[in-house]
């Protein structure tokens, strides 16, 4: 009998991590798309909103390491002066893992169309859940 008990707990538990992972890979696929309308609508403070608005958030591309949200936005804003150089934004997303609970790692491809000619890469974000909202606090991109 106590064996069958340990074997429905296991069970039991998995099926909660497994619902617990489907739930928090839904909520950062719907923070990307957030993200993906804002950018296409040249809206660089709504994509954002995906960051940590923190001084340790930390974003890592060709020009090595950025420290803080209002230097990212600042970057972006500067890099993207206007609809026509953001562009449209498609993310493909290749793999959403856990980190430990409350974090993930993010990897997949981005893809911006525009007038001037497509530009592409691919990335890895870190989220994790603050204050009940899935937050990037890490993001490599080339």
């Amino acid at each position: 009998m106590r064996i069958i008990l340990i074997f429905l707990a296991v069970l039991l538990s998995d099926g909660i991590i497994a619902q617990t992972r489907s739930e928090d890979e839904k909520s950062i696929r719907a923070v990307m798309a957030k993200q993906q309308e804002a950018w296409s609508n040249y809206d660089l403070e709504g994509f954002m909103e995906g960051y940590w608005k923190n001084d340790s958030l930390k974003f890592f591309g060709s020009n090595g390491i950025t420290y803080g949200w209002d230097q990212t936005l600042a970057n972006y804003k500067r890099g993207y002066s206007n609809k026509e150089v953001a562009g449209t934004l498609n993310f493909t997303l290749e793999s959403i893992t856990p980190i430990e609970e409350g974090s993930y790692y993010v990897m997949g491809r981005f893809h911006l169309e525009r007038p001037m000619g497509d530009a592409r890469g691919i990335f890895m974000i870190i989220f994790k859940k603050i204050d009940g909202q899935w937050k990037i606090v890490a993001d490599m991109s080339c």
